[in-house]
């Protein structure tokens, strides 16, 4: 049996995964986590097989949490969910530890051969996602997409900054003092060609970093 911890920040989204995953045999949806924060805990107290982890969600994020609970068990496998298939997260959730990479918008059948898959230690990265990767890599953009040349631990505290957490809270979420979390903002800044937090969050949005509902 599969034991899979769903963690995302929409109910909804919550609900239908655990629909699907609930009427396949060999797969049990044993806890639920609305951010990183509570995947954090909940691996330690439901002890998953699997985690479908969201990328985009509030404090965190997919990102940092997949790191922090492969530190508490390195054999667990995680599989990252993002809404975009062309946003720039598949290298940094391969350094993070994730082995596996889906779009929400994919049929319930992927999801399952994901899952399967994952969980027996193979990587799967969705057909759309890999098909979008291999074309930049291919076009010889891939360092060329805004967000390219960003760093893993920069694209933690880029993410933080867009939801809008204060300097000491990304501090104190991240292990970070402030002024290294600010050396971090005005990197960004350079790299992406911003002056200010509003216009980083408008960049993420047309590159479908985050929603723009959020």
């Amino acid at each position: 049996m599969i034991r899979v911890l769903l963690v995302d920040d929409h109910e909804l989204v919550r609900t239908g995964f655990r629909h699907i995953l609930d009427k396949a045999p060999g797969i049990e949806v044993i806890g639920e986590a609305s951010s990183g924060e509570e995947a954090i805990a909940s691996v330690r107290e439901t002890l998953p097989d699997l985690v479908l982890m969201d990328v985009n969600m509030p404090g965190i994020g997919g990102i940092e949490a997949t790191r922090r609970i492969l530190r508490i068990n390195s054999d667990l496998k995680v599989i990252a969910l993002t809404v975009h298939s062309d946003s720039p997260f598949p290298s940094q959730l391969h350094e993070a530890g994730a082995l596996g990479y889906l779009t929400k918008g994919c049929p319930a059948e992927e999801m399952l051969k994901a899952v399967l898959l994952v969980a027996s230690g193979k990587p799967y990265v969705s057909n759309e996602v890999s098909q979008k990767l291999a074309l930049a890599h291919m076009s010889g953009h891939a360092d060329d997409l805004p967000f390219g040349k960003v760093s893993q631990r920069e694209m933690q505290v880029l993410m933080m900054i867009i939801q809008g957490t204060k300097t000491q809270d990304i501090s104190d979420s991240l292990c970070l003092s402030p002024k290294t979390v600010s050396t971090y903002r005005h990197r960004l800044y350079e790299k992406l060609e911003v002056e200010t937090d509003v216009e980083l969050t408008h960049l993420a949005i047309r590159h479908g970093l985050v929603e723009s509902q959020k």
